[in-house]
Order: C-alpha cells, then sequence, then structure tokens
C-alpha cells in the first residue's frame, strides 16, 4: 500500500532517499545540504531556492497540503497584438506583420518595453553621428567652413564612415520592417521610411566613389552633393518620434496599470486556530478567512462575517462617500478600508475577482475597433502606393524640368514625398483615444465592452431606463399604517407582518422591517397560503386573516369602494397600497414605497441637458409609476411592461429612426440589453446583464450614465480631431515635398525637415488621444 499521498512529505528522510517538494511536487533526493524547512516539528525539503522561499513566505499553506488542490490564477502567457490590427496577436513581441508598428503587451505591465529601451539606444547613437554630420555639410552657415578645412573628397569619405554604422546597423529595423511590409503585400510607413533612406544613401554612395557618372553636377564646380547626412538625420529623426511615440502609448495603460496596483499584494489569513499571518495573494483560497484592518485594502471578493466598517469603494463606482459594510455584506477587493476592523471569507480570488474582470474588460475595449475606423483603414490601404506614385511623378519631372543641378533636385523632392508622408497617424487615431477612454472610463466606474458601444453612446437620443434598482433604492419601505375601523393602527401592522413573515416577497421584508421598528407586537401565523398575484392569507390566534390587493378582497367577496380612495392617495404619493381583512372585515391598509435614489433627479436633468429623451419601462402599476416620474422628471412612462415587452418597445422605437440606450440590472433584462443600440449594465446587478451589455456601470446609478455618455461624446470628437489632424497633415505636407511652392517661392523642402514633420505627426496624434485621460466626467 502506499503511504505517501497522506502528506506531502515523507517526514523521516533518513530511511527515504527522496520526498516530494511540497512546492512544486517534484521528487528531491535527500543529501545533507539538500535545501530544507522547518515547520510544526516536521522538516520540508526543496528542488531550489525559488520553492524554498515561496514555503518560507506560507508555510502553512503548503505543509498543509491545500497547495496541491488550489488552482492558482496561473500567471496567463503574456500575448502582444498591435494597437493598429488587435487581430493580430503573437506570444512575444515583436513587429505587427501588416503596419510594422512594436507590438504591446494585452495587460499592461509595470516594465517599459524592450522596444522603447533598443530605440533609445539606437537613437542615441544615431543623434550621436548626425551632429558631426551637420557641422561637415552645414558648418559654413554658422561660421565653421569644415568642408573647406578638409578638402572636398575627404569631407565625403568622412562623411561616408559616419553615415554607414547609423544606415546599416542603427536603421536596421527600419529596413526589416520595410522588407517585412513588401513580403507582406501589406505596404507602410516603414516601406516608405525604408525606400528614402535607402534611395539617400545609395545615390550619396555612387557620387562619392563615382563622381564622374554625374557630369552635369560635377562641371558646376562644387562636386557632387551628398545625402549622408539626410539620411543619418532622418534616421534620427524618425528613432526620435518612435521613442516618444512608445512612450505615450505606454501611458495610455497607466489607467490599467493603476487598477492593477490597487490590489493589495498580501492578505491576512486567519487560521482555524486563530493565528494570523500575512499570506502572498495568490495563495488564498475561497473560503479562507481574512482580517482586513483599517486603511487596508481589501484583498480579494468576499463576504464580512464580523465587524463593521465603512469603505472607499470609488476605485470601483467612481462615488466618493464611504459605504457602510457588517455581518453578511458584500465586499469587493481592492476597495479601501476606513476605520473599523472587518473579518471577510474569501469568495471570489484570482482572475474571478471584480478587479480582474475589469482589467479584462478594459483590455479587450482597446483591441476593439470602433465603425469610424473604417474610414481611416480604406485611405490607409491605397495611402502607400499612392504616395510612392507621387514620389516618382516628382522625381521625374524635376529631372525633365528642374533647374541644374536636376538629378540632386529631384532626389530631394523623391526622397522627401517618401519620408513626409507617415500613414501612422491615421492609423493611430482611432485606436489610440479609445485605449486611453477605455481607461479614463474604468476609473470613474464605466466599463466599456469594446469601442463600437462607445462610438453609439455618443449618438444615442433616447434612454430607457428601469423604475426598480435603477431610480429607486430597490429596497421597499414601509411608509404608512391606515386603520379603517376601530382597531389600533399598530394592531393592524402587527397583524400584517405576522402573515409577511412566511412570504418570499420583496414587500413583505417591508412590512416586517417595518412592525418591528415600531415596536409593534409579535405574532404567529398558521395554514398559511401565498396566493399568486394577489397576497397571502392565514390565520393568526384563531381569527382569518388575509393581506393583498383589490383582486384578492373581491375574491373575499369584500367591497373596496370607499377603502380605494384612500388607497389612491397612496399611490398618487408612487407607494404600493394594500389591504388587511380580519373576519371577513376590511380593517385597514398598509402602504410601502420604494425610495428613490439620491443624486436620481439630478442625474436626469443633465441627460435632458445632453439632449436625451428618458423613457421609464417598469413592470409596476401606472399610477406609482407615474407619481416616481412626476418627481424626477422623466418624460414618458411605460408602466405594467414584462421584460419582453421592453425588447418589443426597443424595436419600436428603432424602427422610428431613434437610437436606444437601455439600462438594466436584472437577468430579465438581458435581452432588451442586447437590443438597444447601447446596452447599460448596472453593475450591481447580474453577470449575465453585464456580459449582454456594451458599458456596463460599476455604481449601478444614473450618474455612471451621464458619465458614460460625457465620455463617449468626448472620445467621438478626439478620434474626429485626429482624424483631421492626420488628413490634414498629409494631404498639405506631400504636395510641399513633392516640390509645390517651388516655382512660387524657390523653396524646397530639405528630406530632414521632412522626417521632422512626419515624426511630429504621430506624437501630434497621440498627445491629443492622451488629453482623454483628463477629460471632466
Amino acid at each position: 500500500m502506499d503511504h505517501d499521498h497522506h502528506h506531502p512529505q515523507s517526514t523521516d528522510p533518513e530511511n527515504a532517499e527522496t520526498v516530494k517538494d511540497p512546492v512544486c511536487g517534484m521528487t528531491v533526493a535527500v543529501g545533507p545540504d539538500t535545501r530544507h524547512a522547518e515547520f510544526q516539528d516536521k522538516t520540508f525539503h526543496f528542488c531550489s531556492e525559488k520553492c524554498q522561499t515561496k514555503f518560507k513566505d506560507d508555510p502553512w499553506f503548503y505543509a498543509s497540503g491545500h497547495a496541491a488542490g488550489h488552482k492558482k490564477a496561473a500567471p496567463a502567457n503574456v500575448q502582444y497584438t498591435c494597437p493598429m490590427h488587435p487581430e493580430i496577436i503573437r506570444d512575444a513581441p515583436g513587429s505587427c506583420p501588416i503596419c510594422g508598428m512594436a507590438l504591446e503587451p494585452m495587460v499592461p505591465s509595470a516594465e517599459p518595453s524592450q522596444e522603447l529601451t533598443d530605440f533609445t539606444r539606437r537613437m542615441w547613437i544615431s543623434a550621436a553621428a548626425a551632429v558631426p554630420l551637420m557641422v561637415l555639410t552645414m558648418g559654413e552657415l554658422v561660421g565653421l567652413p569644415a568642408r573647406d578645412w578638409l578638402g572636398h573628397r575627404t569631407a565625403s569619405y568622412l562623411e561616408f564612415v559616419l553615415a554607414t554604422p547609423i544606415v546599416l546597423w542603427a536603421a536596421l529595423p527600419f529596413f526589416k520592417r520595410g522588407w517585412d511590409s513588401i513580403v507582406n503585400r501589406s505596404p507602410n510607413m516603414w516601406t516608405l521610411v525604408s525606400l528614402g533612406v535607402a534611395a539617400a544613401y545609395l545615390y550619396s554612395i555612387v557620387a562619392t566613389f563615382l563622381p564622374g557618372l554625374f557630369p552635369e553636377v560635377y562641371r558646376m564646380g562644387h562636386g557632387v552633393g551628398t545625402y549622408f547626412e539626410a539620411a543619418v538625420v532622418i534616421v534620427t529623426l524618425v528613432f526620435v518620434g518612435q521613442v516618444l511615440e512608445l512612450r505615450a502609448r505606454e501611458r495610455t495603460g497607466d489607467a490599467i496599470r493603476a487598477l492593477l496596483d490597487l490590489a493589495p499584494k498580501t492578505a491576512r489569513r486567519i487560521l482555524p486556530g486563530g493565528t494570523e499571518y500575512d499570506a502572498p495573494l495568490e495563495n488564498i483560497m475561497v473560503g479562507d478567512r481574512l482580517r482586513v484592518r483599517p486603511g487596508d485594502a481589501v484583498p480579494v471578493d468576499g463576504v464580512v462575517i464580523e465587524g463593521r466598517s465603512s469603505l472607499d469603494e470609488s476605485m470601483l463606482t467612481g462615488e466618493s462617500m464611504p459605504v457602510e459594510k457588517g455581518p453578511g455584506d458584500v465586499v469587493t477587493g481592492a476597495t479601501i478600508n476606513k476605520n473599523g476592523s472587518l473579518v471577510m471569507e474569501a469568495g471570489k480570488v484570482g482572475a474571478d475577482t471584480v478587479l480582474a474582470q475589469i482589467v479584462d474588460m478594459v483590455s479587450n475595449a482597446r483591441r476593439s475597433r470602433a465603425p469610424i475606423q473604417g474610414l481611416a483603414d480604406r485611405v490607409s490601404a491605397v495611402f502607400v502606393p499612392t504616395v510612392v506614385g507621387v514620389a516618382i511623378f516628382a522625381f521625374a519631372v524635376w529631372l525633365i524640368v528642374g533647374p541644374e543641378p536636376a538629378l540632386v533636385f529631384a532626389i530631394a523632392a523623391a526622397v522627401s514625398v517618401l519620408i513626409i508622408a507617415c500613414p501612422c497617424a491615421l492609423g493611430l487615431a482611432t485606436p489610440i483615444s479609445i485605449t486611453t477612454a477605455a481607461g479614463r472610463g474604468a476609473q470613474a466606474g464605466v466599463l466599456i465592452k469594446d469601442a463600437e458601444a462607445l462610438e453609439r453612446m455618443a449618438a444615442v437620443d433616447t434612454l430607457i431606463v428601469d423604475k426598480t434598482g435603477t431610480l429607486t433604492m430597490g429596497k421597499p419601505k414601509l411608509t404608512d399604517t391606515v386603520a379603517l375601523g376601530d382597531r389600533a393602527a399598530a394592531e393592524i401592522l402587527s397583524l400584517a407582518a405576522a402573515l409577511e413573515r412566511g412570504s418570499e416577497h420583496p414587500l413583505a421584508e417591508a412590512i416586517v422591517e417595518g412592525a418591528e421598528a415600531a415596536g409593534a407586537a409579535r405574532q404567529d401565523a398558521a395554514d398559511f397560503e401565498a396566493v399568486t398575484g394577489k397576497g397571502v392569507r392565514g390565520r393568526i390566534n384563531g381569527r382569518s386573516v388575509a393581506l393583498g390587493n383589490t383582486a384578492m378582497m373581491q375574491d373575499l367577496g369584500l367591497g373596496t369602494t370607499e377603502a380605494e380612495a384612500r388607497a389612491d392617495v397612496l399611490r398618487g404619493e408612487g407607494k404600493t397600497a394594500m389591504f388587511v381583512a380580519v373576519d371577513g372585515t376590511l380593517v385597514g391598509i398598509v402602504a410601502v414605497a420604494d425610495p428613490i435614489k439620491e443624486g436620481a433627479a439630478q442625474a436626469i436633468r443633465e441627460l435632458h441637458g445632453q439632449g436625451l429623451r428618458v423613457i421609464m419601462a417598469t413592470g409596476d402599476n401606472e399610477r406609482t409609476a407615474k407619481a416616481v416620474a412626476g418627481e424626477l422628471g422623466i418624460d414618458e412612462v411605460r408602466a405594467g411592461v414584462l421584460p419582453e415587452d421592453k425588447k418589443t418597445l426597443i424595436d419600436q422605437l428603432r424602427d422610428s429612426g431613434h437610437r436606444i440606450a437601455m439600462a438594466g440590472d436584472g437577468v430579465n433584462d438581458a435581452p432588451a440589453l442586447a437590443a438597444a443600440d447601447v446596452g447599460i449594465a448596472m453593475g450591481t446587478g447580474a453577470d449575465v446583464a453585464m456580459e449582454s451589455a456594451g458599458i456596463t456601470l460599476l455604481g449601478g446609478d444614473l450618474m455612471g450614465i451621464v458619465r458614460a455618455r460625457k465620455l463617449a461624446r468626448a472620445t467621438l470628437r478626439n478620434i474626429r480631431q485626429n482624424l483631421f489632424f492626420a488628413f490634414a497633415y498629409n494631404a498639405v505636407g506631400v504636395p510641399i515635398a513633392a516640390g509645390l511652392l517651388y516655382p512660387f517661392t524657390g523653396l524646397l523642402l530639405s528630406p530632414m525637415i521632412a522626417a521632422a514633420a512626419m515624426s511630429l505627426s504621430s506624437v501630434s496624434v497621440i498627445s491629443n488621444a492622451l488629453r482623454l485621460r483628463r477629460v471632466d466626467l
């Protein structure tokens, strides 16, 4: 019989040649120098220092054998994607086969990208070569005639020596991406840059070593002009642009990084014996008891078992007011415990926590495409071939009709055209805004599932909201007890509560709680019976008691005509009225209301200010619904609506040309959320509602909708600005580079200025997108 499985480690290593490492489960040969640690009078042996350290951090977890059964949130292999082409997903960093951009990790990490480190080094080396080259070629302008001192031939050779390592080594990633773009038949920015740099460099080599090939240039008495310095400065400036762009792109992930940093690294585990210690967060298991001290972040999602405190949940909901929590209340990982000490039971750990899902959702939003992107994609597809065509055309025109030396001018114009045109700015315009907006939204409790939802949200003109839980608290409270005969109100309340103790209905809880708060005598009911859709009845102290609506009273043969008038007054105030009958006589009315959420009225005003029509669709009766709508200033009420009717209502409104956003929190709202142009799930609600919604509000209140709408409009405005920058820039830049202004002003753009302008275009688009990080919601 095998005894090994009773304990992860044999306790008597002398008899056993091998034992199991309690951390990784590997078999370890025991020797005098095997790594080991003591815990609870047992010795444990390890295969490596790493396992030994892990064991020392949390010995109970490994020694008790829990580790073997604990499905750790395995660090998912980091995958990389392209910000412009989210369909590209790779297991290792590299460049995008379509546009050549550096791939970035799907979930931002704290480490700077390898690409950034490498490009920064190449940029500084290129800059170091560019300075002496500029002195050699343009020194005369500042009183340093270095060319005259060295002689023309020597200066040209020196330029060749300085430029070659930069073009052949530093610029290698550009040429590699340029070549890939040709092989993959997806011409992009790197196609243009590599063509431009190669043309300038090759021409300069020929001009330096075979000057006789250009007799007309040579005859003009100043040797053959070379473009070594242009090639190097272009490479340097493209690196500067890339480094600025990569840095800016990393900042778009700041919001996700900030969210990831909210989770504490350890959690204070309470063992069955009562000892407490700080365990690494990844070792926390469902069911663990954890202590949350004042000022600590809640480690994982779970339920409070003991203690009372207020929690700051602003990281989730954007709401600054702390929320009171006590036994039985749900707490969310990464929220901050303010003043009291709590003991909680872990309910969701690792990838199941709300925080992990938020990070996941934001990362997915970054990878989705907005419909507005289609325009840029169509332009990008024909962009590079067009630019190459313009460059060839400019070259030919300069060669035929240009002034002497025509070839030098022709090359300058062609290289400038290739270099200045940057499709990068076009491709980045949309995704970079979406990425930044998704992060900004997450900080304000607005989670965006995809770019399309954000774009549609900006165009919405009608909002449909549910009443219960969205406009109202969703927790009814007892408001009135009306005596119709000679019985005291307290006795009527006592009878109503006795019946309702047996009921599951949410209104029942309100009556029971209200009776306890009012100090009504507690009585017990026998023969309890619930009549669906009507009410409840039973026997209390031998008397037959019924509580319910008008239909219930009619079933008992009681006339409610006089009582109805009293009930209608209550209903007009937004309350639900129920009749109480004892032994066939109507004795009173109890009324319950679901209080309106704080801030709901202000949110409706703000939504109206943004041009939205607000419709309330509720299963409640018309009078109650209208009373709530009147108090909040809602435009239209659809009462007595079943979940399937909500979807029909949305379809009708859409057919009449409206753009609909639907906010709901229940499982029954899922079909309607999916049918609307934008589904908005109240994050306090059901997971299935969040699945079918394009936007999730963690706060679960209407102000979240106001924030989502502001964010959507700001993002769309930002994308339009970016697309304008990119289009306008190329529309103006390319003709100037081709020499359009030369006949009028004598101005021909230097390839170096073209390179600076190109780098600036991408950086300006990203900088504009980063403004979304500070948008006021």
